[in-house]
């Protein structure tokens, strides 16, 4: 699949031909589905936790003695009926919402979004992208002259650069990821995915090495 490749001013100063193995992938619908499910459980945070009548403190007295009060009877104040006392069935950090998904088919299926993002014409390729000092209205001015300034867009940089990596993070709509950490469910949260000649090959190296 032939691509357009642009500078840092918007303009169009050649073609390039993406891999095939990465680009021209058949599209599997379900599985991407699958995989986006399974990166959404597991960044899962587990925040809420209840205690059981076991856990809450005090109700070691039975409250008041079996018969002859004209009260129901009770043995602890922590049973479930009591105010204060425990939770039933209620949320705890016991719980596991972990998927695990094979390794082949979670890259098979990052190949499947990345040829979806060509084929839609929502993969930008540059012929470079840096800048000498952190500056955010330098990138801002890039992403304005390739109209992507009102759109959601995942920025995927071949390596590290703090320079960059300043001058993009305060941008709205906007997210810096380095190329050989691009997942399914980044790729599905923004519309366009941005990314220099050399993430490319940075996604080869990462991806079809270790397939083979």
């Amino acid at each position: 699949m032939k691509v357009k490749v642009y500078n840092q001013k918007g303009e169009e100063i050649e073609t390039m031909v993406l891999p095939k193995e990465i680009f021209e992938v058949e599209i599997n619908p379900d599985l991407i589905h699958q995989v986006f499910l399974s990166q959404q459980a597991n960044k899962r945070r587990i925040i809420a936790d209840t205690k059981d009548r076991s856990e809450v403190r005090g109700g070691g007295k039975k409250p008041w003695r079996q018969k002859g009060t004209g009260r129901a009877r009770h043995g602890s104040i922590r049973s479930p009926i009591w105010i204060g006392g425990g939770v039933t069935f209620g949320p705890t950090t016991d719980k596991v919402f972990k998927k695990r998904i094979p390794k082949k088919m979670r890259r098979k299926a990052l190949f499947m979004v990345l040829s979806s993002k060509a084929r839609d014409n929502e993969l930008i390729i540059l012929d470079n992208l840096k800048t000498e000092k952190p500056k955010t209205k330098i990138m801002a001015d890039v992403f304005k002259r390739l109209s992507l300034d009102k759109e959601k867009k995942l920025i995927a940089l071949p390596s590290s650069d703090i320079n960059l990596y300043k001058s993009l993070r305060n941008l709205d709509l906007t997210k810096v990821i380095i190329a050989k950490d691009l997942n399914v469910l980044d790729l599905l949260s923004f519309k366009y995915l941005v990314m220099p000649k050399d993430s490319i090959k940075k996604i080869e190296e990462t991806f079809l090495t270790k397939e083979k």
